[in-house]
């Protein structure tokens, strides 16, 4: 057992064009059903899946149906190294579309983020393991928005057809 702990953060690696689901939970099958939780979502989402086993092997587990951002998921989950934590990337959608599935899945305890900005995941580091503080989602707010602020985000979101 370490007698010191680090605070430390790594800024998360997001392929351009994707959005990324970032979570804890807590068993081996994990990677399997988040796999199946997703396509049976019924979108058409392009995705990788990363999932760090905090026992036993160790391993970095993975499955998708694309395999770039499942070579993706796998680089980011080493990087992270949080057991039991797992990272999801997403391409040809949102995660708005399969984020309350994610969260019915049995064994996810907790979903940090879901986000296409940059990521920075703040860990303590106490030598044998890492254990997430929390995520920097983002950066800090510039201002309030104003009437014209309103207007672009009600076009925004008709035009990616999340509002008639």
């Amino acid at each position: 057992m370490s007698t010191t702990t680090k605070i430390e953060s790594l800024k998360v690696d997001v392929p351009e064009g994707c959005n990324v689901i970032f979570g804890q939970s807590h068993f081996i099958k994990t990677v399997e059903d988040l796999y199946e939780t997703i396509v049976e979502s019924g979108t058409s989402i392009k995705f990788g899946i990363a999932f760090a086993e905090a026992s036993e092997k160790r391993l970095v587990r993975s499955d998708g149906n694309d395999a770039e951002l499942v070579e993706y998921a796998e680089k980011e989950m080493m990087r992270i190294g949080a057991g039991h934590t797992f990272i999801i990337f997403v391409r040809s959608g949102y995660p708005i579309n399969i984020l309350n599935r994610i969260k019915e899945v049995s064994e996810v305890c907790t979903i940090y983020v879901a986000s296409a900005n940059s990521l920075e995941i703040v860990y303590a580091d106490v030598g044998e393991g890492r254990a997430v503080l929390g995520v920097v989602d983002g950066a800090k707010p510039l201002g309030i928005e104003g009437l014209t602020d309103k207007e672009e985000r009600r076009e925004l979101l008709r035009k990616i057809g999340y509002k008639k």
